[in-house]
């Protein structure tokens, strides 16, 4: 009998997300990504519940409003400065950097353009504005250990290391 994905079932899956509009792939996971179905919601609800009976060996394809899931964008978030008013460390486009305001409050911004001039970040998530198809191919399913319960995904062992001494703390 064949397993089908469903609560406390350890799931692996890998995925890719392409633009609806353009067909371009915007970002995917080719290792397996595992977690625990119905503990650990891992992807949005939408796909999570296109998952539901699902098993080893099919592929799904869940189309998803990202202004549904992330908002819509906010220009707000997007800031241009002169370069040379930027720490070297984040001058190149990829980079994440973390901000916090007077509240103590963070947000993460991704650095999306850079020129002669000047280096452009934004708060949005990148998948903001988006109609996208998460393309899903489902690896393996199985029953959950209780340890992998618990924490919402495998458990692996630590290494056992010899002739190492621990550190104090």
């Amino acid at each position: 009998m064949t397993d089908t994905i469903q609560q406390n079932k350890y799931v692996e899956l890998k995925y890719k997300v392409v633009d609806a509009k353009t067909g371009h792939f915007l970002t995917g996971v080719d290792f397996p990504l595992g977690y625990v179905h119905g503990v650990n919601d891992v992807l949005s609800p939408q796909v999570m519940a296109e998952l539901d009976g699902k098993a080893a060996s099919d592929t799904i394809a869940v189309e998803l409003d990202c202004n549904k899931l992330f908002g819509p964008r906010d220009e707000s978030l997007v800031i241009t400065d002169y370069i040379e008013n930027v720490p070297e460390a984040y001058r190149e486009v990829g980079t994440t950097i973390v901000m916090e305001n007077d509240r103590g409050d963070t947000k993460t911004f991704l650095v999306t353009r850079i020129d002669e001039k000047t280096l452009t970040i934004d708060g949005n998530n990148p998948l903001c504005g988006r109609q996208v198809i998460f393309q899903l191919e489902i690896l393996a399913v199985r029953d959950a250990t209780d340890a992998e319960i618990a924490t919402g995904g495998k458990v692996v062992a630590q290494p056992k290391l010899s002739g190492v001494k621990p550190v104090p703390l």
